[in-house]
């Protein structure tokens, strides 16, 4: 069996992966990074859309080749669609500015790590954490369907929401029905609509979560929604919302389909751990996505970010125990724990709401000139029209 070496093995190639490999590599870390797929990027699994204004924190320098669009703001949409609230960039955090080309996006972001100096392997896919005297020592891995083992000082699992290393692990990134939105989404062209404004629209259309449309260019969008899972009734059934609401929408029922993708993403609350000895989580792994947007990208990057930063202290000192990791836990805790706290126990009141009751929401927050969107200002904002509505959401204003 062919036997590779190094300080750090990072498992996945996405944006979390490819941030934790550039910043470890450029501290001097000697970093693999293996992705089981052919094609960094595909299939494409989001929306695509971001906002422009955390991507120099984490060192992302944009290249047209990856920007798809950009926004002048996104909407949200009461039930009915008779409201709604437009928002600017500044005011909508990390959901809008740009819609993006993941394929390209990604493949930018694995480029960026190589030449920080990782090494990128494709089709290696990992099979199992090696450990030796209850240490974890690297991984097992397929590689183009020859075995290979991967030794190294710390294992990165940045393998996505169906993430197996934290699982090898033992670190508890199970999920209840209540914590999963599934997602079906159509690249749908023939569409007339908004092509400067990504949108997002409430209610049972999407029940649990909501329906979106994310513009790529005058008459083409990623139109998609999620369902939370606990909602569903039958296989496919996240689909057949998909279509019905296509079929519904003037604007969207004469659109044809160009890519359809499915998939699912936690809208959980933060895991009580992501490292261990010689082993740390990071990204959709994690469990950092936005449990009331979905969004995780950017989450990702900062995760990342911070992981290859002390990474690369661990190389350094040849030490990976969590004497090292802890300054990770610390770091991301500190920037986005609090955050996916609230906006999880936000999730959990707001999937409970009639339609009426997100119309009346809508309409309260479209009424209501606000300087910043986040829960906190929302719900201020519906207090002022509604205030009975907000009482049981006291605890988050």
């Amino acid at each position: 069996m062919r036997t590779i070496e190094c300080d750090v093995v990072v498992v996945g190639a996405g944006p979390a992966g490819s941030m934790t490999a550039k910043w470890a590599a450029l501290g001097g870390a000697d970093v693999v990074m293996i992705d089981k797929r052919p094609e960094i990027g595909s299939p494409i699994r989001c929306g695509e859309g971001i906002s422009r204004s955390w991507l120099d924190r984490v060192g992302i320098t944009v290249d047209p080749k990856w920007v798809a669009r950009t926004m002048k703001g996104a909407k949200i949409v009461s039930p009915s669609g008779k409201h709604s609230v437009t928002l600017d960039e500044s005011k909508a955090g990390n959901e809008v500015g740009f819609v993006v080309d993941r394929v390209f996006f990604d493949k930018a972001l694995a480029r960026d790590a190589a030449v920080a100096g990782a090494k990128i392997m494709l089709k290696t896919a990992a099979t199992s954490l090696i450990k030796e005297d209850g240490k974890i020592v690297g991984v097992n891995a397929i590689s183009h369907g020859e075995p290979l083992e991967i030794r190294a000082g710390c294992v990165v699992g940045a393998d996505g929401f169906e993430s197996q290393v934290g699982r090898w692990a033992g670190i508890d990134t199970s999920l209840k029905a209540n914590d999963i939105i599934t997602c079906y989404q159509y690249r749908l062209t023939n569409i007339e609509y908004n092509p400067d404004f990504t949108e997002f629209l409430l209610g049972s259309v999407a029940p649990g979560g909501y329906a979106w449309i994310f513009p790529k260019d005058e008459n083409t969008a990623n139109v998609g929604l999620g369902v939370l899972l606990t909602k569903l009734k039958k296989p496919g059934e996240v689909k057949e919302y998909l279509d019905r609401w296509i079929a519904n929408d003037p604007r969207l029922k004469n659109g044809q389909p160009l890519e359809a993708v499915s998939g699912a993403v936690s809208v959980c609350a933060p895991l009580d751990s992501v490292a261990m000895d010689n082993l740390l989580l990071v990204g959709d792994a994690a469990r950092m996505i936005n449990p009331i947007t979905g969004g995780g990208i950017a989450n990702s990057c900062y995760a990342g970010m911070f992981a290859g930063k002390v990474l690369a202290k661990g190389a350094k000192a040849g030490d990976f125990t969590m004497n090292v990791l802890q300054e990770y836990e610390d770091d991301w805790r500190a920037k986005m724990e609090n955050g996916l706290w609230r906006d999880w126990m936000a999730k959990e009141k707001l999937i409970t709401l009639s339609d009426e009751t997100l119309e009346m929401l809508v309409e309260a927050v479209s009424k209501v000139d606000l300087e910043k969107i986040t829960v906190h200002s929302l719900l201020a904002a519906v207090k002022q029209t509604y205030p009975d509505l907000v009482k049981e959401f006291e605890d988050l204003i």
